[in-house]
Parts: structure tokens; C-alpha cells; sequence
């Protein structure tokens, strides 16, 4: 079992940056390939990243790649999302999520969900 909590979100102007935080518990965080989802109103949970349980490997969206990236330590139990150059369509209620499959970029891959912390991009 997996607990996990995000924390981070907040109202950015465009072309800021914010890094979110996703702390879990659970004594088996490192078996996890870790990853972080975005839903905006009216649209479809989507993949933003994940990496693999050692953190050797990485996946990102391709509306991401270059902007966002995504880490984890493992002895503090955290996953963390820098975004940086953030635009008004990256605007959505941001959550992590625990999966057993190896850089795992769909929603029903993932066992284990955060209740999810907003990111308002705008003037």
C-alpha cells in the first residue's frame, strides 16, 4: 500500500516555474516507477512523465519534453516536478501516481493515486 500527497501547485505567470512535490509512504516506494498526470476542466486525465524505479530512465509527453522534468529520492520517499516555461495549457489539477509497470504512461497502469494539487497558469 501507497500513500501519496502533493503539495507545490499554485498561480504562476507565463513562462514561470514551479516544482511540485509528491511525498509517499509505504516501506516500498523504490519499487515504483513513479509518474505525474494532469487533468484540466472538461478534458481527459493525461500523462505528463514518469521515471523508474531507480531513476535511471525517464518519460515525458511530448507537450512537456524540454520544459518539465521529473526526479525522485528514494531515502526521502519524493517525486518532484520542475516546470519550467509554463504556459496557460499546461493550467490543470496535477497528480502522482504509483505504478508496478516500468515507465508506465497510461492511467489504469497506475494502482495508487494523490489526491491531486492545482496549477493555474495565467496574467
Amino acid at each position: 500500500q501507497v500513500q501519496l500527497v502533493e503539495s507545490g501547485g499554485g498561480l504562476v505567470q507565463p513562462g514561470g516555474s514551479l516544482r511540485l512535490s509528491c511525498a509517499a509512504s509505504g516501506r516500498t516506494f523504490s519499487s515504483y516507477t513513479m509518474g505525474w498526470f494532469r487533468q484540466a476542466p472538461g478534458k481527459e486525465r493525461e500523462f505528463v512523465a514518469a521515471i523508474s524505479w531507480s531513476a535511471g530512465s525517464t518519460n515525458y509527453a511530448n507537450s512537456v519534453k524540454g520544459r518539465f522534468t521529473i526526479s525522485r529520492d528514494n531515502a526521502k520517499n519524493t517525486v518532484y516536478l520542475h516546470m519550467n516555461s509554463l504556459k496557460p495549457d499546461d493550467t490543470a489539477v496535477y497528480y502522482c501516481a504509483a505504478s508496478l509497470v516500468w515507465l508506465a504512461a497510461k492511467p489504469y497502469e497506475y494502482a495508487y493515486w494523490g489526491q491531486g494539487t492545482q496549477v493555474t497558469v495565467s496574467t
